[in-house]
């Protein structure tokens, strides 16, 4: 089996990258001044009013403030802004004194709020995150400092859900490029993009020059952070060589459970993906245990939804769909398919060398059951373009961050088809869109806990989403790297404390 062929590749992978770092210096740029990180896709917009891809999501939270953020456990908390709950739909923000100057030298005020908010919910921007504050009915400058928010309904989570970064009301008005020169009030500014794979960032305490390098081939990323080209390489590479580099003396390996949720989807409009039954059958044979366990190097929990168990929203009782080759036979053959009348299927990923491996092993458990896969790998901005135009039958990707479920309807509500959202799979249920619509203006937690509970028992039971595991995070870096800490979500908000000193 293709799966044990893979299994038996660490030792031919190590030997690989021996051979090809004695073809190079090893010394490393000890003069080198700026802290460098290695990544596997770049950027794809730096503007936090468009940024859904996770490297976008993570680089605009160094350069724009937002006026809420997350703690660990999920829990909205102050970051640009304190608010009181005036009414069930009134909400006032009060701005802090410090630490609010955009990076031009100008004062963030509620003003830029407001314009920052107005231009979200422009339906001409075709903003993906319209729909998650589309319950704003009106935004009142009190003072500079104070914005009251007005909704068209009660929403005890609202405060969640103002997590964009905001921008400078002038440049908003004059339609400056955000995309390609961000003006923020973070903790980093722009300083230039090189060219398309290298983005510079400038901490404004200290100055230092944070680097960003897009290097879509893992190999060439272990190779430049063991010669000391970049200091640091987080996520996407394989769990052979993440032991071997935790074995380098020059390198230090950190990982951490993380909430980063990876799936495999669907177009329900297709004849075939959008039967229930055909993706239950393909559920019931990925062998997910085998997975982790042997090619994930146990690094991931299985995922029966979006959440995880410990989410105040998440559903413990599901833990996904248990591996049962036999029962996937007999619903392809009630389906008209078997091993001598195959289900034929197509099947997108990245080509990201780790990910397509993944796929290549699902490809080989789907066809003993009798279902051939036809791999289709692109670069990112190809498979990303292709997924969210809906131009697929099946397609695996994972989601970043999460913590408000706010995401459920981003993903399933039938409003929510794109560019109004994320629903690229076409899913329509009345019952999800009811529950969700209930549980937006449910005022007791706990109430509105039992609806997400319940929606994510009727999205298990239909499976647009087939839930896989919640990948751990893990970063690689140079031990004379300091300060830098793992978070749940896999941001990079450490860098802000990262030092590199000089051998």
């Amino acid at each position: 089996m293709i799966l044990t062929r893979i299994i038996n590749k660490p030792c031919c992978i190590i030997l690989f990258f021996c051979f090809l770092l004695s073809l190079s210096t090893a010394c490393s740029d000890s003069n080198r001044q700026n802290i460098a990180i290695g990544l596997n896709a770049a950027p794809v917009t730096l503007d936090p009013r468009y940024a859904t891809d996770a490297v976008s999501y993570r680089i605009t939270r160094l350069i724009y403030k937002s006026l809420v953020d997350f703690d660990e456990q999920f829990h909205a908390v102050p970051d640009l802004a304190r608010w009181e709950q005036l009414a069930l739909n009134h909400y006032r923000f009060i701005l802090n004194e410090q630490n609010r100057e955009f990076h031009d030298g100008s004062r963030l005020t509620s003003a830029d709020i407001k314009a920052t908010y107005e231009s979200v919910l422009n339906p001409e921007n075709v903003s993906p995150h319209k729909g998650s504050v589309e319950m704003i009915q009106a935004m009142e400058l009190i003072d500079e400092d104070t914005i009251d928010f007005k909704l068209t309904q009660s929403d005890p989570l609202f405060p969640g859900r103002l997590v964009i970064g905001i921008l400078p009301k002038n440049m908003i008005s004059e339609k400056h490029d955000f995309n390609r020169e961000p003006i923020g009030s973070g903790p980093m500014r722009f300083s230039k993009w090189i060219d398309d794979s290298r983005l510079r960032l400038i901490r404004d305490y200290d100055n230092q020059i944070i680097e960003f390098i897009a290097l879509k081939d893992p190999t060439v990323r272990v190779l430049k952070l063991l010669r000391g080209e970049i200091d640091l390489v987080q996520g996407n590479l394989s769990p052979e060589i993440v032991q071997w580099l935790n074995e380098d003396e020059s390198i230090t390996v950190h990982k951490k459970q993380g909430n980063t949720f990876s799936y495999i989807g669907f177009n329900l409009e297709d004849n075939i993906t959008g039967n229930s039954n055909i993706r239950h059958a393909i559920a019931m044979a990925i062998d997910r245990a085998t997975i982790i366990k042997y090619v994930m190097g146990e690094s991931a929990r299985k995922a029966g939804s979006m959440f995880t168990p410990d989410h105040w929203a998440g559903n413990s009782n599901l833990t996904g769909v248990e591996y049962n080759p036999d029962q996937a036979k007999r619903l392809l053959k009630q389906a008209g398919f078997d091993t001598a009348s195959p289900l034929k299927l197509s099947y997108k990923t990245s080509n990201d060398p780790f990910r397509l491996r993944l796929a290549t092993i699902i490809q080989d458990q789907l066809k003993s059951v009798g279902i051939e896969v036809d791999i289709r790998s692109y670069d990112w901005g190809t498979f990303y373009g292709d997924i969210k135009a809906g131009r697929f039958q099946m397609y695996s990707l994972s989601w970043v961050g999460l913590k408000m479920p706010d995401i459920f309807r981003y993903v399933f509500h039938s409003t929510a088809v794109p560019p109004d959202g994320a629903n690229r799979g076409r899913f329509v249920d009345a019952r999800v869109d009811s529950l969700i619509e209930l549980a937006e203006v449910e005022s007791s937690l706990s109430k509105q806990a039992e609806y997400y509970r319940e929606l994510q028992q009727i999205l298990f039971d239909d499976l647009p989403y087939i839930p896989l595991w919640y990948e751990d995070n893990v970063v690689a870096m140079r031990n004379n790297i300091q300060g830098y800490i793992l978070s749940t979500d896999g941001n990079f908000d450490s860098l802000v404390h990262t030092i590199r000193v000089n051998n």
